[in-house]
């Protein structure tokens, strides 16, 4: 018996494989990477309570508010990958966010997750930044 899944992407380059991988696996990947940064911030401002501070950052409401911010600046490239995970299928949606709002916020984990899979680790951190500014907080709060 193989300990490979037979649906895994086989490619001795994972970069250019990542534009093989469903939208649905990309957000799934997107959203621990989107949660790393906001951790990864969290920490380095000393938060107190990073557990309550996060959900200033990681609901579908904010993240929809990210895109806005970053639309303006994406390439070609990365707006398709965004509308690629946008137009992925919902079935179920929040009670705190709109569908327009989940679906947005499932466009930019996809985006962060083909980011990461491309290793554009530098691009993931402008964005970041580019929503959050240099404080990390969100401008529109």
């Amino acid at each position: 018996m193989s300990d490979k899944n037979e649906n895994a992407v086989q490619s001795p380059d994972f970069k250019s494989a990542a534009d093989f991988v469903s939208a649905a696996n990309l957000a799934y990947l997107g959203d621990c990477v989107y949660e790393l940064y906001v951790r990864e911030y969290l920490v380095k401002t000393a938060c107190q309570r990073p557990s309550v501070e996060s959900l200033k950052y990681v609901t579908a409401h904010v993240q929809s508010g990210v895109v806005e911010k970053i639309m303006p600046i994406l390439t070609e490239e990365e707006e398709a990958e965004f509308k690629r995970g946008r137009n992925i299928g919902h079935s179920n949606v929040p009670k705190s966010s709109t569908a327009a709002e989940y679906r947005r916020a499932t466009g930019l984990e996809t985006l962060f997750g083909w980011l990461y899979l491309k290793g554009r680790h530098e691009r993931l951190r402008e964005l970041f930044d580019a929503a959050f500014g240099e404080t990390g907080k969100d401008t529109n709060e």
